[in-house]
């Protein structure tokens, strides 16, 4: 397991790590096997247990224990996993005896590749029997890792195929899994480094119909996994007091704006809402009462064809519905259910309120999911489907429109199809790589690394990204260097020229042509004026575009039309060409005020119509566009006038705290000497 042994030490010590941060007070220790000495107490006691040595006696996690996980030693002789799971559980009933039931764990890693010894009595069958029922009694669960990776001429099928027996039978006989990895990065994913205890998110009845119902539980399939959360510290408190929390509290004071030295105590605060150009004030009580509190409970709405459901609608979190434990008649009921609606192809439209004054009504889809293992029961998926106002609208020309110049031919198809052969991640006779239960998260995996980095050594900077993370984020160098002919005529069939600078004319009327006409009926005959005037004969009713005019009233106008979603962006899109043509065409800034002005109008809009994203990815753009042509006295303008990018508060969608809105701003006001 030599090769495999730097990748265990990074899985075990990210194990500890985790630990650290969310259950500082569980107990770990350390067990080796295949090693030349021999340190255990049931040598000592009863004999045996050769080449198996107690690294670290079980304790609270601490540093110490993940220096010692960074630098195992390396064996020289055959490890017996079966010696090493009876060390391990002596070391765990000697420690808590028959309490801590369910939560004390055995994580074995190993290649299974050495032979097994044989019992002084009876099989190697029987031996597992005897270790099983021990586990069993003291609520013990053992995870079996795996590693092999490729395997060389020298390795004893019949030892490996009877090991490989061996470790399935703990899984039939005493609460146990077995998986099997070959590469190093799948191999960071196959211990649970953070356990996570389930709980339901609803216990009661799928109500079919007003007389059928049957007992389900509702749990999390699947949740992101997020930072932890980072907490303000302060280092006022003196280093002498040793009880010293170093807690931050922050607290808010609310000012008038014509008296700011006034502070407005709560009861003289109401919270109000936007409704076209006036606030609508609503008090709490007001509030409570126009909450719609819908009665707790999951009801089916009926039936439809799997087809009729697009990926694309799946939001949020998958949870799994199973039959009530122990309700026999509840787990014939679900069964039955699931098997009926995978052989018609069906999935169920469910109406779900979790719990009692819920302030929202789910609606979602019910997906069977068919067990095909005897001793796992049948149960469903259920995904939440959007609302109306949930799904956004975009537009796509379709490619049978394009000119025929713009379309594949026959050869460039070919080599786009063996592109994407080439780095197809599950190909015949291999397994598929990346798998979602296998791969971890690698900017988590980076941030606990360099936190234990930085829990010894403060002033560490940033080390480079492990290559075992690479191999998550980056494609793989060996393939690619072993397929270069596949990717080299792929790029001769697709040549890059360069874009010749238009004159502005033309680029403006590029900007504004309709995606729907085509290349004849955009250009008219070559004059640039008939082409403009016949794309502007197709408004025939309300604004259509911004105008020279009056372009703040025409964006206005446009952001306020609700006949079809494409409104919006077009208004969005148009205003920021409108912008950008001024700054670009300024001289000595005489179009810095126009500019400004238009760009507080398109802010005003994107935080009503909630699209911060359009809003803050051309402020950005725009401010490395005015660093790379040394347009400081615009970007200054920007800072006087406190132009910034929308924040959370503005708009739920942004991904920009108000911190981060005025850092923008700050960094960017003038230095004074």
């Amino acid at each position: 397991m030599h090769t495999f042994l730097p990748e265990v030490e990074k899985l075990c010590s990210m194990l500890l790590q985790k630990k650290l941060i969310y259950s500082k007070n569980d107990e770990v220790g350390i067990v080796l096997f295949g090693t030349e000495d021999t340190n255990n107490e049931l040598t000592k006691e009863v004999g045996g247990y050769e080449h198996v040595v107690v690294l670290r006696h079980i304790k609270v996690v601490d540093g110490d224990l993940v220096e010692a996980l960074q630098q195992l030693p390396r064996g020289t002789v055959a490890g017996d996993f079966l010696d090493a799971i009876v060390v391990g559980m002596d070391m765990l009933i000697k420690k808590f005896g028959s309490t801590n039931k369910g939560k004390k764990r055995l994580c074995l890693i190993t290649s299974a590749l050495c032979p097994i010894k044989d019992p002084y009595e009876g099989t190697k069958e029987d031996q597992i029997g005897t270790i099983a029922e021990q586990m069993s009694a003291h609520g013990m669960k053992l995870e079996c890792i795996v590693a092999r990776g490729r395997l060389s001429g020298n390795v004893d099928m019949r030892i490996m195929d009877e090991n490989d027996l061996l470790l399935k039978l703990f899984s039939t006989k005493t609460t146990a899994k077995t998986l099997y990895v070959e590469t190093p990065t799948s191999l960071l994913g196959a211990l649970r480094t953070r356990s996570i205890a389930p709980v339901t998110i609803f216990r009661g009845d799928l109500e079919l119909s007003p007389k059928m119902r049957i007992k389900v539980w509702v749990y999390k399939k699947t949740a992101e996994e997020r930072f932890p959360t980072l907490k303000q510290y302060s280092d006022q408190a003196p280093p002498t007091d040793k009880f010293a929390t170093h807690e931050v509290k922050v607290d808010f004071e609310y000012k008038s704006v014509e008296e700011s030295s006034k502070v407005v105590p709560p009861e003289q605060r109401i919270k109000g809402y936007r409704y076209g150009p006036q606030v609508i004030p609503i008090s709490s009580a007001e509030w409570e009462a126009v909450k719609f509190k819908p009665e707790k409970g999951v009801k089916l709405l009926g039936f439809t064809d799997a087809s009729n459901v697009m990926r694309h609608y799946y939001m949020h979190d998958v949870n799994i519905f199973i039959a009530e434990p122990s309700n026999t008649k509840a787990m014939l009921a679900v069964s039955a259910l699931a098997r009926a609606m995978k052989e018609m192809n069906k999935v169920a439209i469910l109406r779900c309120v979790w719990r009692q004054g819920q302030g929202s009504v789910v609606i979602g889809i019910l997906t069977p999911n068919v067990s095909d293992k005897d001793d796992i029961p049948d149960s469903f998926y259920f995904n939440v489907l959007p609302y109306a106002e949930d799904v956004r609208e975009f537009q796509f020309p379709s490619f049978s429109n394009l000119p025929a110049s713009w379309q594949p031919n026959e050869e460039q198809q070919e080599a786009a199809d063996n592109l994407v052969k080439m780095l197809d991640l599950a190909p015949s006779g291999s397994k598929e790589t990346l798998l979602p239960d296998l791969t971890p998260n690698p900017v988590l995996e980076r941030f606990y690394r360099h936190l234990e980095l930085k829990s010894k050594h403060p002033d560490a900077a940033v080390p480079p990204l492990d290559e075992s993370l690479k191999k998550i984020t980056e494609p793989d160098p060996k393939l690619l260097s072993q397929n270069k002919p596949i990717i080299d005529a792929f790029r001769r069939r697709f040549e890059l020229k360069e874009n010749p600078k238009l004159k502005k004319s033309t680029r403006r009327l590029l900007r504004e042509r309709p995606s729907g006409l085509n290349e004849e009926a955009s250009m008219g005959d070559g004059s640039d004026g008939q082409a403009i005037k016949s794309i502007e004969n197709t408004s025939t009713v309300g604004v259509e575009k911004i105008g020279d005019s009056t372009p703040i009233q025409d964006f206005e106008a446009m952001m306020s039309c609700r006949d079809s979603p494409e409104w919006v962006g077009k208004a969005i899109n148009e205003m920021k060409n409108k912008i950008f043509d001024l700054v670009e065409d300024s001289y000595e800034g005489d179009n810095y005020l126009k500019a400004l002005e238009y760009l507080v109008a398109l802010r005003k809009g994107c935080v009503l119509e909630q699209e911060p994203k359009q809003f803050n990815d051309f402020l950005h753009h725009l401010y490395k566009y005015c660093e790379k042509h040394n347009l400081n006295s615009f970007c200054e303008s920007l800072a006087s006038k406190e132009i910034m990018l929308i924040n959370k508060t503005e708009a739920a969608d942004s991904e920009v705290t108000e911190d981060e809105a005025r850092s923008l701003m700050v960094k960017k006001e003038p230095k004074l000497e």
